[in-house]
């Protein structure tokens, strides 16, 4: 008899074991070890009282818009140097079901810093109704980059930012708004020193005439790109826009660009019947003063769906979706690094993922999605990217970001929902539409460790890796 109940005991255990592992999956990535499904990772069931994470199902804050990267045009240069295959195996690896999935990305109207030069969709002085604007170089080379990955995800949400208005209608008539070299880098521009704008002083001409006109370039660029297929589902009129920098760039005080998307922007795009969004961004300055002087305004704060806040931006964005709760959020772009491409600039990226979205934002972009082995800009700073292409030897590299960015996006889509958790700088938790739950959980230490989690009602025990990230995803 006792032989039986042993027998029934431990067929009841063996069965339970399997119905609870079937309850939760596990992928990790270290350095060394890449998008790892382990079959064996369940400790065991624990007590309440050891719990280390909690996850409260019933507690769900903001929406989740999007999570992506930039297309830029090093970028694409970049990729254009592999076979047909290997361009694809890129693009499918960023927006495939099977790769990161993203669903939001950004791209920038007019020369970014990682544009192959200065230029903008009318650089003719004086062109004020804009008879020769054109986004003839941009069909050459970003929209092909956009309809490789609309290719692998259609319905792709594409927002866009310039870093400078046209040249002729700024102050100072250059592109830039500092002169020479940028920490001892070889390849600043030759300005005159004499015309830089260094004081966040409004760069741009605020004249009647050239406000009507960039208004107008905003609204002849979305109908560009919709004439080819592309719908921009929102325009962030500025990029960091208190920073003057010795590439492209635009300064503005407040209660001009107020005055700009009040009376100009949002007029210009309601009277041409488009429903592209206008997000405050990109805002890179830590005094939230910045911001509340514009959405205080009420011609355009009318107009305004949304902020988007870079990470230099950071320190402001607490207390902006406190005060404004009702806006949408978004974190522009990560911290570009130094072409490491390491586990430090995982770190970083990390530590603003958690920032972020404890503070209310819903879409989370990152910088370069590619670059080359060097890394750099046409002004020579070397920076991160998730995907490093070696132009002679062809070789393909992702990056530890590459891997973040994956872990979070190839799960979480537009319409799941951030979920409350206990404290802690190394977890996310989200509530997927299927009901599902996918938790982030970062090991920065350098030991494997156990971790007791309380997801809903859920208890359980799981070994994670040293310096590992890991997605659990909790079914139902």
């Amino acid at each position: 008899m006792k032989k039986i109940n042993y027998t029934v005991l431990m067929l009841v255990l063996l069965v339970s074991n399997l119905l609870y592992a079937q309850k939760v999956e596990l992928i990790y990535t270290t350095a060394s070890e890449r998008w790892v499904k382990p079959k064996k990772f369940l400790k065991k069931k624990v007590s309440e009282s050891k719990v280390d994470i909690t996850v409260y199902t019933d507690s769900v804050l903001q929406k989740v818009d999007g999570i992506g990267g930039a297309f830029n045009e090093l970028g694409w240069e970049a990729i254009q140097r592999l076979d047909d295959k290997g361009a694809k195996e890129v693009i499918k690896a960023l927006f495939s079901k099977d790769g990161c999935n993203f669903s939001m990305c950004r791209i920038p109207i007019g020369a970014s810093d990682y544009a192959l030069s200065y230029y903008s969709h009318d650089d003719v002085p004086g062109d004020f109704v804009m008879r020769d604007f054109n986004i003839d170089r941009d069909k050459y080379i970003l929209i092909p980059y956009l309809k490789a990955a609309l290719k692998n995800r259609p319905d792709l949400k594409i927002w866009a930012s310039p870093w400078t208005p046209p040249a002729w209608m700024k102050v100072n008539e250059h592109y830039s708004l500092r002169a020479g070299d940028w920490n001892d880098r070889s390849n600043g521009n030759r300005m005159n020193p004499g015309a830089q704008i260094l004081s966040n002083a409004t760069a741009f001409k605020m004249q009647d005439q050239y406000l009507k006109a960039y208004a107008l370039y905003f609204s002849k660029f979305i109908k560009a790109y919709k004439k080819e297929g592309i719908d921009l589902f929102s325009i962030q009129p500025q990029n960091e826009i208190a920073y003057a920098p010795n590439w492209p760039s635009c300064t503005w005080r407040a209660e001009d660009f107020s005055l700009f998307i009040g009376e100009y922007l949002g007029p210009q795009l309601e009277n041409d019947g488009l429903d592209t969004e206008i997000w405050l961004g990109t805002i890179n300055y830590s005094n939230p003063n910045y911001v509340r002087t514009i959405l205080d305004n009420k011609k355009s704060a009318k107009y305004i769906k949304g902020v988007g806040f870079q990470w230099g931006g950071s320190k402001a964005i607490p207390t902006i979706h406190k005060e404004y709760p009702d806006l949408q959020y978004m974190q522009t772009e990560n911290k570009c690094g130094e072409g490491e491409n390491d586990w430090t600039a995982f770190d970083r990226s990390w530590e603003t993922l958690v920032h972020f979205f404890n503070n209310g934002a819903g879409s989370h972009m990152y910088w370069n999605m590619v670059l080359d082995e060097t890394g750099k800009s046409a002004w020579g700073w070397p920076q991160n990217s998730m995907v490093v292409i070696d132009k002679v030897t062809k070789n393909v590299t992702y990056t530890d970001e590459f891997y973040l960015f994956k872990h979070l996006s190839h799960f979480l889509q537009p319409g799941d929902h951030y979920l409350k958790s206990s404290k802690g700088k190394n977890h996310l938790a989200f509530q997927l539409k299927d009901g599902r739950v996918m938790l982030l959980v970062n090991n920065p230490d350098k030991t494997n460790k156990n971790l007791n989690f309380k997801i809903g009602e859920q208890l359980f025990e799981i070994e994670v890796q040293a310096l590992s990230i890991n997605s659990l995803i909790i079914n139902k």
